[in-house]
């Protein structure tokens, strides 16, 4: 088998921020008033102010400061209120790692919503070799109805180049992440051996422009019933906890039921997260046999404990109707280590107390904090929002945990069968060769049987310039 290590490789975008900022009727904000609203409301919500070197031992009086000069002062001290909420955050490069914030809150509840402007594609990066600085692409998967949908782009491309542009670790992340490029196909070749050095990536002369459309995405990307005989197996591909497509989920699930599935594959791979309660409703579908049980819990910071909440298996979804149930005592969730992350793992976290959760594919992310979106108003919401600026946080705020009080460790939930996605094996989703899902199906068919553990690991060193909101678990 190949055995490669994997390169991880981080791109950063820089910004340049003037000392005010002007809004939409002209009127002139100081970075200090917005780094007010940064400082007070990271020192009212945040999970870790306790531990925060700037926000410890700290009340919502702000009595770290003797006088409103010395507070004024501090607020000077950072030129752009993205350094001062960076200055803020407790070991960013190993606890908190995934809050944020946005200079346009527009765009944020924009993603969260499921629109964005997209070209419908995402990939996978691979250097060349271990030592090539030279890089190329392999697409993981085309967005139905996309701009790329409707150009004919499928996963398992292959692209070397992009605006005849070969691509290496210095230019992938410019060439990559603006609004219209053109991929420069090529053709991947194994030769037909194990070994990862003899394998040739060259341009085939093919060649697809895409540029970047508003769109909005439908989460279930896939839902199918696959036919094993004795078994009806639901195949569910979902690619995000959309709280506005919850009705669409369980209408998936009232299919499965008419179709008699016996058996459920849920295909999280490139799914980043969403809402918490989504998540609840989802375990709620799997199952229907806990109604009233505890789902989840969130813990809040110690000045936030009134807010901690448990969320519980459910048989209705508010303000909608009756959740179709499927009663199963066993499910499969295929995975990813760069894109399975948030409610995804909440959703495997949860489920595991109480019946068997067999994953297949690759260690997953690592977070089990849950953020809000908190703007610059009175209550921290968007009633009443300051409309001379834009700026939003999305700062972690709760610990999810499962009803036995186990949180999703920080490196990620191991597979049960471990098996990684590499150029070559890119093959149909919800078809029974793709591999991550034949595993499963091969699994249901030996009724339990051990299926073989499939290592598969290539020079992998990014997968589509992850964006600072897609790994993300979110309150309602």
């Amino acid at each position: 088998m190949k055995k490669i290590k994997i390169i991880p490789l981080v791109f950063a975008v820089t910004l340049t921020f003037t000392s005010c900022f002007e809004d939409l009727d002209d009127n002139l904000i100081t970075t200090s008033e917005i780094n007010d609203f940064v400082w007070k409301g990271m020192n009212t919500v945040y999970l870790y102010k306790a531990v925060a070197t700037d926000l410890n031992n700290n009340d919502n009086n702000n009595s770290r400061f003797s006088s409103n000069e010395e507070y004024t002062s501090y607020l000077g001290g950072f030129s752009a209120p993205e350094d001062l909420f960076q200055s803020l955050l407790y070991l960013p490069n190993s606890v908190d790692k995934f809050s944020r914030i946005t200079d346009n809150y527009f765009n944020l509840q924009n993603q969260q919503q499921g629109t964005s402007l997209s070209n419908g594609i995402e990939f996978n990066l691979y250097r060349v070799s271990i030592d090539s600085d030279e890089v190329f692409g392999a697409i993981t998967l085309v967005l139905n109805n996309s701009v790329a949908d409707n150009l004919g782009v499928q996963r398992g491309q292959i692209f070397r180049a992009v605006n005849d542009q070969p691509l290496n670790i210095s230019n992938v992340g410019d060439l990559l992440t603006t609004d219209s490029y053109t991929l420069n196909f090529a053709d991947y070749d194994d030769n037909d051996t194990l070994e990862s050095e003899d394998d040739t990536i060259t341009l085939n002369g093919e060649s697809t422009t895409l540029t970047k459309a508003p769109y909005t995405e439908n989460p279930i990307h896939i839902a199918q019933t696959i036919n094993l005989g004795f078994d009806k197996v639901g195949y569910l591909m979902y690619n995000s906890f959309n709280n506005n497509f919850n009705d669409a989920l369980n209408d998936a699930f009232v299919n499965f039921q008419a179709e008699g599935v016996n058996e459920l594959v849920i295909d999280l791979r490139y799914n980043g997260g969403g809402s918490v309660q989504t998540a609840a409703y989802l375990g709620s579908m799997v199952t229907g046999q806990f109604t009233g049980d505890i789902y989840s819990k969130l813990f809040y910071n110690e000045n936030l404990q009134s807010n901690n909440r448990d969320f519980r298996f459910e048989n209705s979804i508010e303000g909608s109707g009756p959740i179709n149930s499927l009663n199963l005592s066993k499910v499969y969730i295929l995975t990813t280590n760069l894109r399975t992350a948030s409610a995804s793992e909440l959703l495997i976290n949860s489920l595991a107390p109480y019946i068997e959760v067999v994953v297949i594919g690759e260690n997953t992310v690592g977070k089990t904090q849950a953020s809000i979106t908190v703007y610059d108003s009175a209550n921290l919401l968007f009633e009443n929002v300051n409309p001379n600026h834009s700026y939003a946080m999305q700062p972690l705020v709760a610990n999810s945990v499962n009803v036995n009080d186990l949180l999703v460790p920080s490196n990620g939930l191991a597979p049960t069968f471990e098996i990684t996605e590499s150029p070559s094996t890119l093959r149909t989703l919800g078809a029974i060769d793709e591999p991550l899902l034949e595993i499963a199906l091969f699994d249901i068919l030996m009724s339990g049987r051990p299926s073989p553990q499939i290592i598969q690991i290539q020079n992998l060193i990014g997968s589509n310039l992850i964006s600072s909101f897609e790994q993300d678990m979110y309150i309602d």
